[in-house]
């Protein structure tokens, strides 16, 4: 064994029969811990389907065990233990208060968190290159940036050669200061350790501390991070996951796990930290909560956005992970946005600002010897959380849940029992989306009070929402019998017919909030065929998912009308369905009979990750936040069969692309343009379906990095404009006509003009119409 690391494995094994009694002990009064500490395992939902994926990844030996912590606006919502802390040489239950060896957790944790308190008291600069504060660094020249070092774009190799085998700290820092680069900095994403070896000196070097020394003073003993440190004591032994076993057939526990680190002694800006999921916490409640004190906001700001060189795909923040092949631990339902990290151990971190939730997973998987990634196992758990946080706001004490404000009408209705139906024979119109707050169908929840449905009736996409095709057909509720009238067909308004016999017609569907979003038609129809039949209209308001604050044009001309824009409205309204109805009502005149079912707890400032209602894809190609808000500007040209938006790929709405597209000189053009809240990089890409299917495509992908400020409408007419400059033959402005849906703002991309200054005639006049059928605030 080395030298350093010897002699810190030789103390652990000094008190190792002590610690062994220690441990029967530790495991029956920590078994009683857990069941206190895990209180919210009967208040959170998503608690029988996170045991059931993490009870079942232990029983096929994918993980040992496991140690799950969520938090959720400032609240530990759910912790619980699973599985074995140890399998050998004797086999212990896993415990919340279990220590585990967090390996590259290490980088956020405590290189990052270094480099952040440096970085705000102005002693280090990330545009800096490395040699001004490492002056030996290859030789003292060299164009790699402290940013590179942080966004893994230094050009650097993953590792340090571990063979012949060397030893000691000092040696460890001569090796990365002269390690030969692989490649140019600022080009190609390689996840490096020596990048974090380098910082983690700069920080000794700044600091006039060792690494270990210098962040237990900055962060962890004021976060009262108790147990986490470098170099564990030879007191946590007892509660310390042992990891791998070595080829002399030694386990590893307490020393860390990388080879790298502990060649260095332990101490290393790569891996070497030891921690608690309640510590880590702590950790990431300080990031949510922009420093506690510790840290500037605007700090933590700037560490977690994207700094990644511009044009990459792969998406950094200065230590933290966004948008790469490391970050399938965001799962499925966490925006791109949120950020995280993970550590080769098993162990990882994910934090998404936008819900206030985080979630830290630890499990030893590399013990007792190393087996597949769980990047799979981290996807589902994430999901699952992002998905229960939709529906719970906050657990608030023992056994007290605090639901999220926002109250749909659907929901509001229901509390009453239905009393307006009561009595009546109902239409709904309705698909996918017309759940209450805990996922029930409003079909069953209606049934279930006695309110009579005859009749339903489905926009486009079908029932289910899963159709992305022409004329769908009636079909028949299965769960029901009931029939289902197709407003997607032949006609696409109900006939008198369908509407025979109803004393009520109900609309309840959840809408974008974008002018050419056929939901919004499908209701405009029905509620002139229900005036037309004399019948009630009633509308269950929901949210507008993009907020009812921002509105872009450009308006829709009123000759321009059809079934992707049956009223002149802007691109992005800021209206929700309720209000668009009222406005409808009162501006065409219809006279219909329109009640419309307000919503409780909704204001105009909120995104629909704000409001505590499931998401549930509004339809096949719309599948989370980031894509609905890019849907109205990119969609803007999806008139033209030669260009596709990325439907039938993973990513439809977050790329665009063509045969003809040449990705380099569109990024460089639309960076001049300095499009706020949003960035780009290049993509390949082949459609399975939809516009240029099967064909291998060369475009852009985006990633929204600012909602707030980011114009869904901007970026769409740039990059129109973009098109139109560099292919002028390709663009078919009058395919586009339709769905740009406003002559001047055509006029001014065809004839290379202003299309955005364009865009904002009419809005004026539309917001004064506007203000007159607001409900919300």
């Amino acid at each position: 064994m080395l030298d350093a690391t010897a002699t810190h494995a030789d103390t652990l094994k000094m008190d190792h029969k002590e610690n062994a009694m220690k441990t029967r002990v530790s495991v029956i009064v920590l078994a009683a811990l857990t069941a206190g500490a895990a209180f919210c395992q009967t208040t959170f939902r998503g608690a029988t389907d996170l045991d059931a994926v993490l009870n079942q990844a232990v029983r096929d030996d994918k993980i040992p065990g496991a140690v799950l912590l969520v938090g959720h606006k400032g609240q530990v919502i759910y912790r619980k233990a699973y599985g074995s802390r140890a399998l050998v040489p004797v086999k212990e239950a896993m415990t919340v208060d279990t220590v585990f060896d967090i390996a590259s957790l290490s980088k956020i944790v405590a290189t990052t968190s270094g480099m952040m308190k440096l970085f705000e008291q102005g002693k280090v600069r990330m545009s800096d290159p490395v040699t001004a504060y490492l002056p030996e660094f290859q030789g003292g020249e060299s164009a790699v940036t402290v940013r590179d070092l942080m966004t893994h774009f230094s050009g650097l190799r993953p590792d340090l050669d571990l063979e012949p085998v060397w030893s000691g700290y000092d040696l460890g820092i001569r090796k990365a200061l002269g390690d030969k680069p692989a490649g140019p900095p600022a080009v190609k994403f390689v996840y490096s350790d020596i990048n974090f070896i380098l910082l983690g000196e700069i920080i000794h070097r700044l600091s006039g501390q060792p690494e270990n020394e210098y962040v237990k003073k900055l962060l962890f003993e004021p976060l009262g991070m108790k147990n986490t440190g470098y170099l564990p004591a030879s007191s946590m032994m007892a509660r310390i996951a042992p990891t791998e076993m070595q080829k002399d057939g030694k386990i590893l526990r307490g020393v860390v796990h990388d080879p790298t680190s502990r060649f260095m002694g332990g101490v290393a800006g790569h891996a070497g930290v030891f921690s608690t999921a309640d510590d880590l916490g702590k950790f990431c409640q300080m990031i949510l909560d922009g420093g506690q004190g510790l840290f500037s906001p605007g700090t933590i700001r700037a560490f977690t956005q994207s700094a990644s060189p511009a044009g990459q795909p792969i998406q950094r923040g200065l230590g933290w992970d966004i948008q790469s092949a490391y970050s399938g631990v965001r799962g499925e339902i966490f925006p791109v946005g949120s950020f995280g990290h993970t550590g080769f151990t098993g162990t990882s971190i994910w934090i998404d600002p936008a819900s206030q939730t985080y979630v830290v997973l630890l499990a030893n998987a590399v013990h007792p010897h190393e087996r597949k990634a769980i990047t799979p196992l981290r996807a589902k758990v994430a999901t699952i959380v992002a998905a229960a946080v939709s529906y719970e706001q906050t657990v608030v004490g023992v056994g007290e849940t605090k639901k999220a404000e926002t109250q749909t009408g659907l929901d509001v209705l229901a509390r009453d029992n239905f009393r307006m139906l009561q009595g009546k024979k109902v239409g709904l119109i309705t698909n996918q989306t017309g759940i209450d707050r805990a996922g029930r169908r409003n079909i069953d929840v209606m049934r279930a009070v006695g309110v009579n449905l005859v009749a339903l009736f489905s926009p486009e996409h079908g029932f289910a929402g899963v159709e992305d095709h022409e004329n769908i057909g009636n079909t028949t509720d299965p769960a029901t019998g009931l029939k289902v009238w197709s407003l997607y067909d032949k006609t696409r308004r109900p006939t008198p017919d369908m509407l025979k016999g109803l004393d009520a017609l109900v609309f309840d569907i959840q809408d974008l909030g974008v002018r050419f979003y056929t939901y919004e038609a499908t209701m405009i129809y029905a509620m002139e065929e229900a005036a037309k039949a004399k019948v009630p209209f009633y509308v269950l308001d929901r949210p507008n998912p993009l907020t009812g604050g921002h509105v872009e044009g450009p308006m829709l001309d009123p000759d321009k009308l059809s079934f992707t824009g049956a009223y002149p409205l802007p691109l992005r309204h800021g209206l929700t369905i309720g209000e668009l109805a009222r406005l409808v009502n009162g501006e065409r005149k219809l006279g219909a009979d329109l009640h419309v079912v307000e919503m409780e707890g909704w204001n105009r400032a909120q995104w629909f990750d704000t409001t505590g209602l499931p998401w549930v894809n509004p339809s096949p190609n719309i599948r989370n936040i980031n894509q609905a808000l890019l849907y109205p500007g990119l969609a803007l040209l999806e008139g033209s069969t030669n260009y596709s938006v990325g439907r039938g790929t993973e990513a439809p709405f977050e790329q665009i692309g063509s045969d003809w597209i040449q990705s380099a000189e569109l990024a460089r053009r639309l960076r001049l343009r300095e499009v706020p809240g949003v960035q780009f990089y290049p993509v390949h890409f082949t459609p399975s379906s939809s516009n240029l299917s099967g064909k291998q495509l060369e475009g852009l992908g985006f990633v929204v990095t600012d909602r707030e400020a980011f114009s869904s409408a901007r970026l769409g007419l740039e990059v129109a404009a973009a098109l139109g400059a560099l292919y002028p033959k390709q663009m078919k402005w009058e395919a586009n006509r339709r769905l740009l849906g406003n002559d001047g703002v055509v006029s001014a991309l065809m004839k290379g003009g202003d299309s955005v200054a364009a865009a904002k005639t009419g809005l004026v006049d539309f917001l004064v119409i506007r203000q007159k059928y607001l409900i919300y605030r």
